[in-house]
């Protein structure tokens, strides 16, 4: 894992948990075939910041959760997570992520479906070795608030006027439910509360959030590089992220936005569009305190919870430290 992945105190703290999710993540089983397990071993081996599994980790030793499936549910949300990329980058037609070809890039639509729905039966396999069936509930209720979110954006979300209430929805269902849900699984396998359990889960929802807001600022402002997928992405798909709805509120006729929206997704139309939108201090920060926002709502979900001695506030300011990442990050 690269070493900006997570900031150290979070690595220090679940470096050895999430060693061992790891080793489940890159396990062959005996009957797959050699096909797939050389795309999922591309496709895990790619790195990403394992938000995900941190997450389950730290919620499990904040709430005293027994390890063993705790790492497997770690494993199962990372691998529900790589799932979903698998599908949005058929979707979208990317050919890379993180700089490495997606599977799409080379192989047929019915190869690259079909090895994303291994990968999320799969996900499941590993959850269920985890043996609480809430989890697994919740598990299928995120899947199924993925893919509706998905559908509602291919048919609804493209060129069209977007609110913010239909924006924050799609990212929710992108992103957030699934940072949720590894929020919370800790004290789901714990047996705590239902008060803790409402209290985490509200935790990785307005992580998640702020998340994704953070992502859709840096799709304006990161160079490809650092992004590790083409700047613009979604603009050149139509897509209305914040940063641009925040900019339309104050030029909703720029001429540089509406040739994109329009239907011009030339790479000189695109590029002008983002150097505009890039440079709005509207935009971008007008975007910024939204997640900002996002996050002190995070930690303040956190506020007047006893968790479980005697390291129960080592992990807590864990967790607030690294919301506090979270909408700092620059990767």
């Amino acid at each position: 894992m690269d070493k900006k992945d997570l900031p150290p105190p979070f690595l220090d703290l679940v470096r050895d948990d999430l060693v061992r999710s790891e080793a489940l993540l890159h396990r062959r089983l005996p009957d797959q075939h050699e096909a797939i397990g050389a795309a999922v071993e591309h496709l895990v081996g790619s790195g990403g910041k394992r938000l995900r599994p941190a997450l389950v980790f730290l919620s499990s030793h904040l709430c005293g959760a027994e390890q063993e499936p705790a790492t497997f549910a770690a494993a199962a949300v990372e691998m529900l997570h790589t799932a979903t990329l698998i599908h949005d980058d058929l979707i979208d037609g990317a050919l890379t992520r993180r700089g490495i070809e997606t599977l799409n890039a080379s192989w047929t639509p019915g190869a690259t479906v079909l090895t994303g729905d291994y990968v999320f039966a799969r996900a499941a396999h590993l959850l269920s070795q985890a043996g609480n069936i809430r989890l697994m509930s919740r598990f299928a209720e995120t899947l199924m608030i993925i893919c509706n979110g998905e559908i509602r954006q291919m048919f609804d979300g493209r060129h069209g006027e977007t609110t913010f209430a239909e924006y924050e929805r799609r990212i929710y269902a992108k992103t957030a439910s699934l940072i949720a849900l590894a929020a919370e699984s800790g004290p789901i396998l714990a047996h705590s509360s239902e008060e803790q359990i409402a209290a985490l889960r509200t935790y990785g929802e307005y992580l998640g959030l702020a998340f994704q807001v953070v992502d859709d600022i840096l799709d304006f402002v990161a160079d490809e590089a650092t992004l590790g997928k083409p700047v613009g992405g979604d603009l050149r798909q139509g897509l209305v992220t914040l940063p641009l709805l925040k900019f339309l509120a104050v030029h909703p006729d720029h001429p540089a936005i509406r040739r994109v929206l329009d239907g011009d997704t030339s790479r000189a139309a695109v590029q002008e569009a983002v150097r505009v939108v890039a440079a709005s201090p509207e935009a971008i920060g007008g975007a910024q305190a939204v997640a900002e926002e996002y996050i002190r709502r995070a930690k303040e979900s956190l506020h007047g919870q006893c968790f479980r001695p005697p390291h129960g506030e080592r992990y807590r300011a864990a967790l607030l430290s690294l919301a506090d990442f979270v909408v700092r990050r620059r990767f």
